[in-house]
């Protein structure tokens, strides 16, 4: 959606000094746990580059993307890599990653985008492999505050991922926006694993 890029392109500072702070370790650490050292992560849409930071501090691979120049810019200078800037349905890897991590990102696609994008993600990683995604939680899906949301419940996003059955909702849990002020806004936090089953 070229709102949602001009969005951030325009607010990246402001979405930065909002976002980058975030203490993020809890569901961080979740989505580490189940990634062997050294694992190679995709940080697909990384924002402030926040999470990459993490992970690379951690000792994984990274690499990292975002639809938005100037966020690419930002994110590559605060963590030392280069954010590399795509769209998320320009994604055409197969089999490269162990884990891909998607925080707030892809929730901006509407529903018919999203399903192509989280099948191109599945054939990104190996059999195995890992995704952790989150949206916010709810039935809302449309413009908000300059950009586009799909919103999710549990079950909601259940029956949506049934036409990817390589893909198992390994956990999931809800969350309070970290965000000051924000405490009201709540998140589905899911991690989906792929199973080969040919």
């Amino acid at each position: 959606m070229d709102f949602t890029i001009d969005y951030y392109n325009i607010n990246a500072e402001n979405f930065i000094e909002n976002t980058q702070n975030v203490d993020m370790h809890q569901a961080q650490d979740r989505f580490l746990l189940l990634l062997d050292e050294n694992a190679l992560i995709l940080d697909f849409g990384c924002g402030s580059g926040r999470d990459t930071r993490y992970f690379l501090d951690k000792g994984y691979r990274v690499t990292a993307t975002d639809g938005s120049a100037e966020l690419c810019r930002r994110a590559s200078a605060f963590t030392g890599i280069e954010v590399k800037e795509m769209l998320f349905q320009k994604l055409d890897d197969r089999g490269t990653y162990d884990g891909i991590w998607a925080c707030s990102s892809i929730l901006h696609l509407p529903k018919n985008e999203l399903l192509l994008v989280i099948r191109k993600m599945c054939d990104a990683i190996k059999n195995t492999g890992v995704i952790y995604t989150s949206f916010k939680y709810g039935d809302f899906e449309g413009e908000r505050n300059g950009r586009y949301f799909t919103d999710f419940r549990e079950d909601t996003f259940q029956e949506f991922m049934k036409g990817i059955p390589e893909l198992t909702i390994k956990d999931h849990w809800i969350t309070s926006d970290v965000r000051a002020g924000r405490g009201d806004e709540k998140w589905l936090n899911l991690i989906l694993r792929k199973s080969d089953i040919r």
